[in-house]
């Protein structure tokens, strides 16, 4: 494992380290925090074509927290930011990411944390709820279910396969105001600002999407013609720890119907609606942070003693 001072990119201050995964690749993520923090450490998983920028704010609140500070993991997945692009596009899969995610816990020496899945990292928790129970002391799942709507889907592989290369930073966040405006109507300029700033980067001159262009091949395999497949039970791999879901109230990927059925068979579930936010919530609103601290402060008395 291997460092770097600090992200250098962003608004954060994370230190960014390399991991390398089982297969040799080079896996980035930022580390927040002091590793003697009280609290169960949060490990953040982005969604499908986003980065660990996404949780800069989040991980800044916890890792600086004045009542119970903890370390905070935020993962590059491979062929996103930081991280190294793979040679064969056929291995951007949730599997393959989840293995990427152990290989990562396991080089920082974490047996026990909280983990926070915004739409693709979601899935990738619950695939390792069957994995990996042992690892898992808590899920936030932010905007992600076992089952996924079909006009979510086609609507993120249409921005995707269509989106523009913009020639500043400027007319960048214009396209993602133009793309999101909709669903999203209580942001402000400044989430506006660090909504761009995580998902476009600049390099050699030039502004780009901060991903391996060949993950766009992953997204043309979505067949929505077909049934989605549903993960529930994956989902109940993790009825042993507390569940918070977060659900953007304009979102189109996640319905309301989706997370009664989850409730039903996760009864201890809590439940949080964004207000003004669609697919996925930001997690950078006052509110829903304090109540994702509320909700690992319940992960924390809900650990075992050890034997």
């Amino acid at each position: 494992m291997s460092e770097e001072a600090t992200a250098g990119t962003g608004e954060g201050e994370g230190r960014v380290l390399y991991v390398k995964a089982q297969d040799g690749l080079t896996l980035a993520l930022r580390l927040y925090g002091d590793w003697q923090s009280p609290g169960l450490p949060l490990v953040c998983l982005p969604g499908l074509s986003r980065n660990g920028r996404d949780f800069d704010r989040l991980a800044r609140f916890f890792s600086a927290h004045a009542d119970t500070p903890r370390l905070v993991a935020v993962l590059d997945y491979r062929g996103r930011g930081l991280s190294g692009y793979d040679p064969d596009w056929t291995r951007y899969t949730p599997m393959v990411e989840a293995d990427d995610v152990l290989a990562v816990t396991t080089a920082l020496g974490i047996e026990r944390a909280i983990f926070i899945g915004t739409s693709r990292g979601g899935l990738i928790t619950m695939i390792m709820g069957a994995m990996r129970p042992g690892l898992i002391a808590g899920v936030v799942l932010n905007d992600i279910g076992p089952k996924i709507e079909g006009t979510g889907l086609a609507r993120i592989k249409n921005y995707l396969s269509n989106m523009r290369t913009p020639r500043s930073m400027a007319e960048a966040e214009k396209i993602v105001r133009q793309i999101a405006g909709h669903s999203f109507t209580a942001l402000s300029d400044e989430d506006w600002h660090a909504y761009t700033c995580a998902l476009f980067v600049e390099r050699d001159g030039e502004i780009k999407a901060d991903f391996d262009p060949k993950l766009l091949k992953t997204v043309g395999k979505f067949d929505l013609e077909e049934a989605v497949p549903t993960l529930w039970p994956q989902f109940d791999s993790l009825r042993h720890v507390p569940l918070l879901s977060v659900r953007g109230e304009n979102s189109d990927l996640l319905s309301a119907a989706t997370v009664e059925e989850m409730a039903w068979r996760h009864p201890g579930m809590e439940q949080v609606t964004v207000e003004g936010q669609g697919h996925a919530p930001l997690l950078r609103d006052q509110p829903t942070l304090d109540r994702i601290a509320a909700f690992a402060r319940r992960c924390d008395a809900h650990q075992s003693p050890k034997p």
